[in-house]
């Protein structure tokens, strides 16, 4: 018996290894002082660019986005979700990406499939200026069903001290900037999935007609990502108190994460209109609206705080950067560090 024939193809590994080299190569960016297939990737922070950095990183998944990805047979999405996500979560404390580093499990490996989870995950660092400096591919027979995988990234960026955003700074009367997310974000999947295939009997290359796409199409449509619109307004320190990235959990337990004690955010739902997909997954799974907006982003994407002064011009500059749909909606006040929404009662 060898290694083979116990499920573990090294000549599989190193065609994988081979397929991607060139992808990788593509987002290198003059810090990157190793290649790839080297045991550790290095990187060095330029000294005229970053006079007293601090490190942000950061980790994550795309979760059950995958088994939509397995059903269409859509591979070259899932790594792009992947590291928009991860910039995204960076972002948040002011950082821009430095490098990213991917981990992808697979019961029996495929190059082809590598490469296409690869190249969106390498088309993903390109767009956001982050190197993908290596990672890790493990073929692990009897792990994982035949054709399916497990995908996670790590991301590792940098701000200056004095630039570092904790929301500290955040007090009452301050106002919530709205901006819009393109789809789910690669959160609520399980929930989606149980009402899209389950209760309703669809396959991913249905067309729905609330939607006019397929379920594919609207499913996996690719985390957005937040940096061209926000990188410049970081260049002006204290306009921005707080930035919160709605993922799991939605607006209700994202945004408190970002508030200090004694700030409550009083979000007014009728600010923004909730995208078709989340109407139609709320009436066709019956879903409770607390639920709702705790299991989805409901269209909105990422949160910003800031005086109520500078709130209607970040709203234009957003609006310039390519964000036409960016909106106040709501504000600061005293309370339990929470969120209520505005057609809710006080506490």
């Amino acid at each position: 018996m060898d290694y083979k024939s116990s499920g573990v193809d090294i000549e599989a590994g190193n065609e994988t290894v081979r397929r991607i080299k060139g992808l990788a190569r593509s987002t290198f960016t003059p810090g990157v002082l190793s290649e790839i297939g080297s045991f550790g990737g290095l990187f060095r922070l330029d000294p005229a660019v970053h006079a007293d950095p601090i490190l942000v990183a950061s980790a994550d998944g795309v979760g059950t986005t995958l088994k939509v990805a397995f059903l269409a047979d859509r591979n070259d999405t899932v790594g792009e979700d992947l590291v928009n996500h991860c910039v995204n979560d960076i972002l948040v404390q002011g950082a821009r990406p430095l490098f990213f580093l991917d981990y992808l499990a697979t019961g029996r490996l495929s190059p082809a499939v590598a490469e296409q989870v690869v190249s969106g995950m390498a088309r993903g660092c390109r767009s956001n200026g982050c190197a993908l400096l290596g990672g890790e591919t493990a073929e692990m027979p009897g792990f994982y069903a035949e054709g399916e995988y497990d995908l996670a990234g790590f991301i590792v960026g940098a701000v200056e001290r004095g630039r570092v955003i904790d929301g500290g700074t955040v007090a009452p009367g301050d106002s919530v900037i709205g901006l819009p997310s393109n789809g789910l974000h690669t959160n609520g999947y399980s929930l989606a999935r149980g009402i899209v295939f389950e209760k309703l009997r669809l396959r991913v290359d249905s067309f729905v007609a609330e939607l006019g796409e397929t379920v594919a199409d609207a499913l996996l449509r690719v985390h957005q990502s937040y940096l061209p619109a926000i990188a410049p307004l970081l260049e002006e320190p204290g306009l921005l108190r707080a930035l919160a990235h709605i993922t799991g959990g939605g607006i209700t337990e994202n945004l408190p994460r970002v508030l200090p004690e004694g700030c409550q955010a009083v979000i007014d739902k009728r600010s923004w209109a909730v995208p078709p997909l989340f109407r139609f997954l709320g009436d066709a799974g019956q879903v409770p609206e607390d639920d709702m907006y705790r299991s989805f982003n409901m269209g909105i994407g990422l949160v910003l705080v800031c005086r109520a002064a500078f709130a209607d011009g970040l709203i234009d500059r957003l609006k310039a950067a390519g964000v036409p749909g960016a909106a106040i909606i709501g504000e600061i006040c005293r309370g339990e560090r929470s969120v209520r929404y505005s057609s809710d009662q006080p506490a």
